[in-house]
């Protein structure tokens, strides 16, 4: 069964409290997420703290996250592809395999031209991971970049994702995926579920409304916004087909709701945009339910053939 879950930012020795406070809410997952920097972090002892919280629980942590430019070639870049390195070391103290990113981007390049460093970069990251029975999740975030030009990922377009695994093949690399980064793309998210699936590593749970009144009257780089990053079961897309074509291509990884964007529920209203969204997820995911008639001595359910 496909875990619901959320990100939780870390908050350093107060990571494990906010996850412990989360979790009577009903997640059964949490991504623990970082950004930009590991200073004053202490992952081994993190993996400690919460593993104390969820001891006793069903509760998993689904990943780790560093969202930086993977590819830059300077300091930053070095303690990115450093902190990358530290969290597929530690990932298993977590429970978990899984360590998820941004591809990185040679800044002012196009997508092309940045897969040689990708392919340098990504080859040494995935072998590193592979030794360690862990894997690798790119997120699919424009991070302001199109396919001429950007400064952090070029992971948003599926023709991106064909030259990136084209250049590193490795089984542990894949997508951590979202449906909202395509729609703001004006691409329609399930025919590419179909066809990556089989790649998609980690799901965030967040999702976009595109307003078609606005598009049509002012375009894409009018003084208005065409589309906004909303909370699952206020944006665009259909979760339960979502989750079906998780289920159907045999995912069995978490959703986590990603929050901060939505632009109604907001500031003091994020909590409860949160809980609405694990509510609609839940309604969209269909909850394991046993026979009853099997090993109780009652009869099958008919063939409905």
């Amino acid at each position: 069964m496909i875990r619901l879950g959320t990100i939780v930012s870390n908050q350093g020795h107060h990571t494990a409290g906010r996850i412990d406070a989360l979790r009577p809410h009903g997640f059964e997952s949490f991504e623990i997420a970082f950004k930009n920097t590991l200073a004053g972090t202490d992952l081994a002892r993190l993996a400690d703290e919460t593993a104390a919280v969820l001891d006793g629980t069903d509760t998993v942590i689904s990943c780790l996250a560093f969202y930086g430019n993977t590819l830059a070639d300077d300091d930053h870049g070095a303690e990115v592809r450093a902190a990358l390195q530290d969290m597929v070391a530690l990932a298993p103290r977590f429970g978990t395999d899984l360590v998820s990113c941004f591809a990185g981007r040679v800044t002012g390049a196009s997508i092309p031209e940045s897969i040689p460093r990708f392919r340098e970069v990504f080859a040494e990251l995935a072998e590193f991971a592979e030794s360690r029975g862990v894997r690798l999740a790119i997120e699919n975030c424009l991070q302001g970049g199109t396919w001429q030009t950007g400064d952090r990922n070029i992971a948003h377009h599926p023709a991106a994702w064909e030259l990136m695994f084209g250049a590193v093949p490795s089984p542990a690399l894949g997508l951590e995926w979202e449906p909202a980064h395509q729609r703001c793309q004006l691409i329609d998210p399930m025919p590419q579920l179909r066809t990556w699936a089989h790649r998609i590593f980690h799901v965030h749970g967040k999702d976009a409304e595109v307003r078609r009144d606005v598009l049509a009257t002012h375009g894409i780089h009018g003084a208005q916004r065409f589309a906004h990053h909303r909370f699952p079961g206020l944006g665009d897309s259909n979760w339960s087909r979502i989750i079906a074509e998780l289920v159907l291509a045999g995912y069995r990884g978490t959703i986590d709701i990603e929050g901060g964007h939505d632009p109604v529920y907001r500031g003091d209203l994020e909590m409860t945009g949160q809980l609405f969204a694990l509510r609609h997820l839940r309604s969209c995911r269909a909850d394991f339910a046993p026979d009853p008639g099997e090993g109780r001595g009652g009869a099958a359910l008919p063939d409905p053939r």
